[in-house]
């Protein structure tokens, strides 16, 4: 066995060819090194954009677009009664925060919370939150808790 026998590993390798091209004609694969002639894809940087349909319209420019969307628009994450009830029941809390339920993974770090209504609340809590619905402020006070809008 000499140096020049030596080879990979069988499967150490991903490109199966063996060939390099655009090294010369002698190579049999030089000229046009096998990207045929002219086009976007003969050409070097090329990258295809995405949502390129060949030319043809593609499909996010052919569907109608209609309504009105408001780049204005404050969007809050809703947390509902009960799902304050579950969270004091198993983590024995007095007091509920946007940094509480984003450490429990209700919410990420940059929502907005807004407490909602749905379901019971039995315990005393001072929840503090962005918004309250009128449902849920009426729920928690009438427990003797208190809701702290930030």
């Amino acid at each position: 066995m000499g140096l020049n026998n030596l080879t990979p590993a069988e499967g150490s390798i991903k490109n199966s060819s063996k060939f390099r091209r655009g090294r010369g004609q002698g190579s049999g694969k030089g000229g046009t090194a096998a990207r045929g002639h002219k086009g976007a894809k003969s050409r070097s940087g090329y990258s295809k954009k995405i949502g390129f349909e060949g030319g043809q319209m593609p499909l996010q420019r052919r569907v109608p677009k209609f309504g009105f969307k408001n780049p204005n628009r404050v969007e809050y994450k809703g947390i509902n009664l009960d799902t304050l009830q579950q969270l004091v029941d198993n983590h024995k809390l007095t007091e509920i925060n946007p940094e509480i339920l984003s450490d429990h993974g209700l919410v990420s770090k940059k929502d907005l919370v807004k407490i909602l209504g749905r379901g019971e609340l039995n315990a005393k809590l001072t929840v503090t939150a962005h918004k309250f619905s009128e449902s849920a402020q009426k729920a928690i006070e009438e427990k003797g808790g208190e809701a702290k809008s930030l």
